[in-house]
């Protein structure tokens, strides 16, 4: 397949990407500066320098067109204040969904968080990125051309992947490796019967592609 992903120098994209490119997965990730690119060359992945932004629509989509699969893995970053969870969070998602529309992407895998809702009330920067996430997510929610699944990871941690996850509609809270939150995208990814699916993500006990079997198709 051919998969881009948004947001290519974050931490979970990169493990995607090496992931996928170790697989024979040909791998393009977005970037604002072009000085990240030799980091996305290293993991096996074209680096395509992009602000999203300032772009628009059709600029995103052709860099996304003839892509088999897009990945929405961008985001403000914690240090960011609430106008970037406006922008990024939000603006930068949707963005990126109705430019793979446009392009004919038919596979969206989109990195959310959980908690994200529209509706999440507050103005601390927190609150204001869950409401901005939760605001992404419901339009997402509403493209029917797309094939799109949302992951919502608990609070993400740097220790070793185990491959051992929970992946359910609701888990509850928890926390989850970046590195099983990438093994779970790819295989989301290859798992077209995980498409509709908004789905919450922690560490478990159940190998991640039984995990996403016993969730497809539902």
């Amino acid at each position: 397949m051919r998969i881009v992903i948004a947001g290519g120098h974050g931490q979970i994209a990169l493990r995607l990407e090496r992931l996928l490119a170790a697989r024979g997965d040909e791998v393009a990730g977005i970037i604002r500066k072009a000085e990240q690119g030799d980091d996305l060359r290293a993991a096996g992945a074209e680096p395509v320098v992009l602000d999203l932004e300032s772009a628009s629509v059709e600029a995103v989509a052709e860099r996304l067109r003839g892509a088999d699969a897009a990945v929405f893995a961008a985001g403000a970053g914690p240090g960011s204040g609430v106008g970037r969870k406006e922008t990024v969070d939000k603006g930068a998602a949707v963005l990126f969904a109705d430019a793979a529309v446009r392009a004919g992407v038919r596979r969206l895998v989109v990195v959310s968080s959980m908690g994200a809702d529209p509706d999440h009330q507050g103005d601390e920067v927190f609150d204001v990125y869950l409401r901005a996430k939760g605001e992404a997510d419901a339009h997402v929610q509403g493209l029917d051309s797309l094939g799109w699944t949302i992951l919502r990871p608990g609070t993400l941690t740097n220790d070793a992947g185990t491959g051992l996850v929970r992946l359910e509609a609701h888990t509850g809270r928890g926390s989850v490796p970046r590195d099983d939150v990438a093994t779970v995208l790819a295989e989301l990814l290859d798992t077209p019967a995980t498409s509709g699916l908004t789905l919450e993500l922690i560490s478990g006990s159940t190998p991640v592609p039984v995990a996403v079997r016993a969730v497809a198709g539902n």
